[in-house]
């Protein structure tokens, strides 16, 4: 225990700097990891985790530290795991080592995690863990709920000012992603409903400023440009006529009619 406890503190020391040292304490973290595992530091019943809470704090403030230094690396694989053993330590064993300080920080970063992938269900499901007053007034929760709101209602300009008023400085790494996703469903929505759009006028409603933002944007997505320097979109916004068969139909409902008059 007490080797554990000198890793934990040179792993807060790299963590505590800024910038953290991200590959010392990838190392430093990978050492726990196997550490904690000897020490079984998930506890399979009650008994063995009050006869164990020290570690179990230990091995929660090591998994905070673990997630936020996921996102730093952009480690997504590794976001999710970390988070699915935190949890255990959030609702399992909440009642024996009580309530983390990053506990709602976390959640709502893994919140924003989802729904920047348009993982909706999963969003909900993981809401459906926290009470009314947590998501209506958790400052953590609050805003991530507010994000999900304006996409329903396609309010997606606010999803732009949101992003420099996240409650955490960890949260702008998933709010950039969910910047790129509603920029996708926008340029989505405007490839069906123009048949040519100015790049000026296309770069305004994907809030892009940069003359190169809007011309890497539009190569990601293959929009034809001209020389006029509109963007066309005729071939994808037109669809193809379909033949209607009136006769068909005109039978049909006719002989819906004489069914309607025989019952009658």
């Amino acid at each position: 225990m007490a080797a554990v406890e000198s890793l934990y503190k040179e792993l807060c020391a790299e963590w505590s700097k800024r910038p953290p040292n991200t590959p010392r304490c990838g190392q430093l973290l990978d050492q726990l990891k196997v550490a904690l595992v000897k020490m079984q530091f998930l506890p399979t019943d009650g008994k063995d985790a009050q006869n164990s809470k020290k570690q179990l704090l230990l091995a929660r403030a090591v998994l905070e530290i673990a997630v936020e230094h996921s996102v730093l690396t952009k480690d997504l694989l590794a976001f999710e795991r970390y988070m699915a053993q935190l949890k255990c330590y959030y609702y399992d064993y909440a009642k024996i080592i009580g309530e983390s300080d990053s506990k709602y920080k976390l959640l709502g970063l893994n919140l924003l995690y989802l729904l920047s992938g348009n993982r909706v269900s999963d969003f909900h499901t993981e809401l459906e863990l926290l009470s009314v007053d947590i998501i209506q007034h958790n400052q953590y929760i609050r805003p991530i709920l507010a994000l999900e709101q304006y996409i329903m209602e396609g309010r997606y300009n606010k999803i732009f000012q949101a992003k420099s008023s996240m409650p955490a400085e960890i949260y702008n790494h998933f709010m950039d992603l969910l910047v790129e996703t509603v920029r996708d469903e926008i340029g989505a929505c405007i490839e069906m409903s123009y048949e040519k759009i100015s790049a000026k006028d296309a770069a305004k409603r994907l809030n892009l400023r940069v003359p190169d933002e809007i011309k890497a944007f539009g190569e990601k997505r293959q929009w034809k440009l001209e020389s006029n320097g509109n963007y066309s979109f005729i071939d994808r916004s037109i669809k193809p006529k379909e033949l209607l068969p009136s006769v068909e139909l005109a039978e049909q409902v006719l002989s819906y009619a004489r069914d309607l008059e025989m019952i009658v």
